[in-house]
């Protein structure tokens, strides 16, 4: 397990570990941490075990295209692997539509990936649909592949019904129904160019985690449909100027203060006949938060949550009459956090999650009476899954350390202590089977790539389904001699919070100092820089070219519970600035950094902290990287924005003290802007904004933008040339380490 040392006393221990020089066999460079095979070995993604637990699926990268997934199955008896679908022999080729580009650009998980990206297994466990290139197939477990469809359009959505007994997609904004063996047929009408139904809307996917906009009844009866309106919302122009050609997109993108889009919810049978509209209430201004059925389909239960997010009702609707009722309403004096951990139960009775006591716990809420399942000061992640026979409940948290996650079990019905089923010294994510019968663990350190287990319930390992060792021919294993050691510590804020770091050092030697590579992320909701898992090859690359790299997690980052993290309501631009320059002061403290050359670095929410970072305390940092920075935040989605601080228009409004623009005329370090000019998240003018208010008063910087580029700014060849740029940027300021 790392060691976990507390300020002052971590020093000497890094001391300890550090003056022992490494024999690295082989020095990594940007061409081989961006190239394939991926230097963490097989990385799987969208884990799933079959409906009778005799396979887990995966998608996993191709090792001479790591960008392109395919689609494997291992058999949880043997342990023997094989490809199910080829993406590249099943594909046609074809272009993606910009809606599915935009789709895969907002699931983090697997922005910039090719080939397959979803699929979705048949109840009887024979069959599985897989979109690859815009169509849909059915692949057979013998390898056998079936194309469903063939259309110029493409088709969104792809999933097959809790029964089996159909296919449902989107095409061109309206909802299709196919009956296994049988024509598709369209169940929605009167898509435009601003109305869509079965789509998730754009701060959904975004911002909610949200990925559909139609839901199955269990039993293959009805379906529940969203149909979405954007005319009310306003149009970014967004040019996607690429090397070859310009292409002008008219994105609807809801800014803060501006109109959202207009959500209905009805439910139809799956012919499309008797629709039934859901009272979502009398203020259409409402976000459509998560839609779940009822086990025996008879409840359709719908989560509202008010435009403020102070509010979020869970409404019990009659599906037959629309009419609903609201069972249970949170409320929030900042704002509400969005949760997957509703389950409704077989006897009526529900699984709640709620940070009303401070901190993310699950609750069983039975006609109106709250008992609280898990407590203390830690919080629940995910829930994994409910085995009602047993009265079990499994899920993630992080009881003993925010810097891990571990798998826990714990009873449904009664007080009882959970049970952890994982191991310390490792964060762990984890999938079950639908019975809860066995467990598909996945396990990561910050000396250890991804390795994957199958587990009974008790949490005993029974094979393993890719140990991933750094030994032989791991991509890896040549770097390994090398790999430098993540030390965890503690520093303290301003008020005496407890903040935690994260230190990567070569060998030292001594009375040497070293420049420092700082990476910071800083908002709330996601970003995490400092946790126990593996952080990639480039923070190593970084590290053997003489380079010490630091994180620290302020206030106002997730997984600390709300008041860490309500820090920043109304607030952006302050703690979390305050936070970092604290970090900053530790390692200047330090006998081994030199605090002349500090650099820091950080993307998206981290480039606007960079930008915040230099306004508030020139002469601190020697340069400074903003990559694709939030600049101003009248320019970003409603929903993000709005939670932290509120509308634009509101009285005492927080934009003026949180926007980066008007203080960068006080810019005076040298700082690399860089901006993907295709980026439909923090869209390009925010850049263009930030570039006239600082040539128009004569401050310099220097600016990389990338053609073509979105959010991410990435590729094989995109990610060396943006690094390559940064070294450059930073070598010739002078902060770059002696060679």
């Amino acid at each position: 397990m790392p060691p976990y040392l507390k300020g002052g006393a971590a020093i000497g221990a890094l001391l300890l570990i550090c003056c022992f020089p490494a024999q690295a066999e082989e020095k990594l460079t940007l061409e081989r941490v961006f190239g394939s095979p991926d230097l963490a070995g097989p990385q799987p993604r969208a884990l799933k075990l079959s409906p009778d637990g005799s396979l887990v699926t995966l998608l996993k990268p191709r090792p001479d295209e790591k960008e392109r997934l395919d689609l494997w199955a291992i058999d949880t008896r043997t342990g023997e692997q094989r490809m199910l679908v080829d993406s590249r022999k099943t594909g046609s080729g074809a272009e993606l539509s910009e809606a599915e580009k935009m789709q895969r650009e907002r699931d983090r998980s697997v922005a910039g990936s090719t080939g397959i990206t979803s699929y979705d297994w048949s109840p009887d466990g024979k069959t599985i649909l897989v979109p690859v290139d815009g169509d849909l197939y059915l692949a057979a477990l013998d390898g056998k592949v079936t194309r469903l469809t063939d259309t110029p359009e493409g088709e969104l959505n792809g999933v097959v019904s809790p029964k089996g007994g159909y296919v449902s997609f989107v095409r061109s904004g309206n909802l299709f129904v196919e009956p296994i063996g049988g024509p598709a047929r369209q169940v929605t009408q009167g898509a435009s160019d601003t109305v869509s139904w079965g789509v998730a809307e754009f701060v959904a996917q975004e911002e909610m985690d949200r990925r559909t906009g139609y839901w199955w009844s269990p039993d293959d009866r009805l379906i529940a449909v969203a149909r979405v309106d954007e005319g009310p919302v306003g149009i970014v122009t967004r040019t996607a100027i690429g090397g070859e050609g310009t292409k002008v997109y008219d994105q609807r993108y809801p800014a803060a203060g501006t109109p959202n889009a207009l959500v209905e919810l009805y439910v139809m049978a799956p012919d499309g006949s008797g629709q039934v509209k859901v009272d979502l209430g009398t203020d259409r201004d409402i976000y459509l938060a998560r839609v779940d059925w009822s086990q025996d389909g008879k409840i359709l239960y719908v989560q509202r949550e008010s435009r403020d997010q102070k509010k979020l009702d869970l409404l019990a609707v009659d599906p037959a009459t629309g009419k609903a009722r609201a069972i249970l309403t949170e409320t929030a004096k900042s704002w509400i956090n969005l949760s997957n951990n509703f389950r409704p139960l077989k006897d009526g009775s529900l699984l709640w999650w709620s940070e009303k006591s401070g901190h993310g716990h699950l609750y069983h809420v039975d006609h109106g009476r709250w008992a609280a399942i898990t407590a203390g000061d830690w919080d629940v992640r995910d829930v994994v899954a409910v085995d009602e026979p047993k009265g079990l409940v499994y899920f993630t948290g992080n009881r003993e350390t925010p810097l891990e996650q571990q798998l826990y079990v714990t009873s449904l019905g009664r007080p009882a202590p959970a049970k952890a089923l994982t191991q310390g010294g490792w964060w762990n994510d984890a999938v079950m089977d639908g019975a809860a019968s066995r467990v598909v663990v996945t396990r990561q350190n910050s000396d250890q790539p991804k390795q994957v287990y199958l587990s009974d319930t008790t949490g005993k390992r029974l094979q393993w389904l890719s140990e991933n060792a750094l030994t032989g021919d791991h991509p890896y294993a040549p770097y390994v001699a090398g790999h430098a050691k993540t030390t965890f510590g503690t520093i303290r804020a301003d008020d005496g919070t407890t903040l935690y770091t994260k230190l990567m050092m070569p060998p030292l030697e001594a009375g040497k100092r070293y420049p420092v590579f700082m990476i910071h992320y800083g908002g709330p909701g996601a970003g995490r820089q400092v946790t126990n898992t593996w952080s990639g090859a480039l923070n190593q690359y970084l590290v053997d070219r003489g380079w010490i790299v630091f994180s620290v997690d302020n206030r106002g980052t997730p997984d600390r519970g709300k008041a860490f993290e309500d820090h920043l309501y109304r607030a952006m631009g302050t703690v979390e600035v305050a936070d970092q320059l604290k970090g900053v002061e530790w390692l200047k403290s330090q006998p081994f950094v030199d605090p002349r050359r500090i650099a820091t670095y950080g993307w998206s929410y981290g480039g606007y902290m960079s930008l915040k970072l230099l306004e508030k305390a020139p002469g601190v940092f020697a340069a400074a990287i903003a990559g694709a920075p939030v600049t101003k935040w009248e320019l970003y989605d409603t929903h993000y924005t709005e939670r932290y601080l509120g509308k634009p228009q509101d009285k005492a409004s927080a934009y003026p003290g949180s926007d980066a623009v008007d203080d960068a005329v006080s810019i005076r370090d040298p700082m690399l802007l860089i901006h993907g000019m295709s980026d439909d998240n923090v869209v390009f003018d925010n850049a263009t904004a930030l570039m006239a208010k600082m040539q128009g008063a004569a401050v310099p910087f220097e600016m990389m933008v990338y053609p073509g580029q979105t959010h991410r700014v990435g590729g094989p060849k995109i990610s060396v040339h943006l690094w390559h740029t940064i070294e450059d940027f930073l070598a010739r300021r002078g902060v770059a380490p002696s060679q």
